[in-house]
């Protein structure tokens, strides 16, 4: 096996038992609710493999689902996350998505910003909007979106400061 490899299995197990353990038992003011575990989808290299993100996403949806009682919300949402993560990258980085020179742990620029922001605010509003099942909900479901990605954004961003490896 290499090490890339290793490196996104450990990170999976990592994030979404950090997840589960930690913050699905958070919820501030009952809109605010963190979801570092997608960070998963987020950090999954760029020229690797298309159909192992998308078949990695969904396992990482489906047991965030089975700890959650959620009935596929995040299935959906993680799976939304993977397919349209080529489009952000292209919008985020334009012509470097194409020579796949990114990597998005290391210092935070506008357009590695705008590319975990816009990542977040699709996910949540998938998970959201999934969960009201209504748009009558589309206000509430906004104010949910916009209050978690902040939160969201703000751990995520910890977190890869946090695993950035030292450079010497």
């Amino acid at each position: 096996m290499n090490s890339t490899l290793l490196v996104n299995i450990f990170r999976f197990v990592l994030l979404l038992a950090v997840q589960i353990i930690i913050f699905n038992n958070m919820n501030f003011l009952g809109y605010i609710s963190p979801f570092p575990y997608l960070l998963f989808i987020i950090l999954y290299p760029v020229n690797g493999n298309k159909s192992g993100l998308l078949i990695a996403s969904f396992l990482l949806g489906l047991i965030m689902d089975m700890f959650s009682n959620s009935g596929g919300i995040h299935a959906t949402a993680c799976l939304v996350l993977a397919y349209f993560r080529p489009y952000i990258f292209k919008f985020s980085f334009g012509l470097s998505y194409e020579y796949q020179t990114i990597k998005l742990n290391d210092v935070l620029t506008p357009e590695r910003f705008s590319f975990i922001l816009l990542s977040v605010v699709i996910h949540l509003f998938t998970l959201f909007l999934l969960e009201a099942f209504q748009l009558s909900f589309f206000f509430d479901i906004l104010l949910r979106t916009l209050l978690s990605s902040v939160f969201t954004i703000l751990i995520c961003i910890i977190i890869i400061y946090l695993i950035k490896p030292n450079k010497r």
